[in-house]
């Protein structure tokens, strides 16, 4: 990775989808840089001809640097979100080891486990699939994802309980992983905000945040998302 200064950066180009979370963390975490950038829509099930050039993984989100001297190419999102913690002002990844630890842990779990379980089921069933093309979705896959996010919303709750944000007292790439999800999800009206009150507490204080405005304006077309999504007060 070229070392360099945000002083030196001339402009920021996101290629992303609305849809995909791993999009959504990358945009929450420029907002909270305030790293204002361009955003190219792409199809990841469909790349264009210039996704492919500049990721051969054909995979959202992709982030161009246009510097003085030419362009850098970033891809995954955990990668461009540690690039912008170590190019920008602020932390988004604690002051000490063990916070870092714990936010990159959580991180972790939100973009695996959680996706695994609830954001790959019920995104993948209920948008993707119409969206691709690829028929209807399966109710089985659709009434699993939302069992499992059940378990998710109480390990929120507890986390939110306990700390200030969900990896301690500041805001973290935890809490904007987790957000990210939950905000795709959210968009599709599958999240049972009113039977967990300690985890909408916790995203009513995120989405409340400056960085959330452009995530609570997202519309894809065929897809309204429910009155409450870009409701502050739910």
């Amino acid at each position: 990775m070229i070392a360099i200064t945000p002083m030196s950066i001339a402009s920021y180009c996101l290629y992303h989808h609305p849809l995909d979370p791993a999009s959504r963390f990358v945009r929450l975490a420029m907002a909270e840089k305030h790293a204002a950038c361009d955003l190219v829509l792409e199809k990841p099930w469909d790349p264009s001809e210039n996704l492919r050039a500049i990721n051969p993984a054909e995979e959202t989100p992709v982030l161009a640097i246009l510097m003085d001297g030419g362009e850098q190419i970033l891809a995954d999102a955990r990668a461009i979100c540690e690039y912008l913690e170590e190019t920008h002002p602020g932390t988004l990844l604690g002051k000490t080891p063990a916070e870092r630890a714990e936010a990159r842990r959580l991180v972790g779990w939100f973009d695996g486990k959680f996706n695994n379980e609830v954001t790959r089921l019920l995104v993948g069933e209920k948008a993707l699939k119409r969206l691709k093309g690829q028929g209807e979705p399966d109710s089985a896959v659709i009434r699993a994802g939302c069992a499992n996010i059940r378990t998710h919303l109480d390990y929120i709750g507890w986390l939110s309980e306990r700390r200030n944000w969900l990896a301690g007292d500041a805001l973290t790439l935890a809490d904007l992983a987790a957000g990210a999800h939950l905000s795709v999800i959210d968009y599709l009206g599958d999240v049972p905000w009113d039977s967990y009150t300690l985890a909408k507490e916790w995203y009513a204080r995120l989405k409340s945040r400056p960085s959330f405005r452009g995530i609570l304006g997202d519309y894809i077309p065929g897809f309204p998302p429910p009155r409450h999504y870009a409701d502050l007060d739910f």
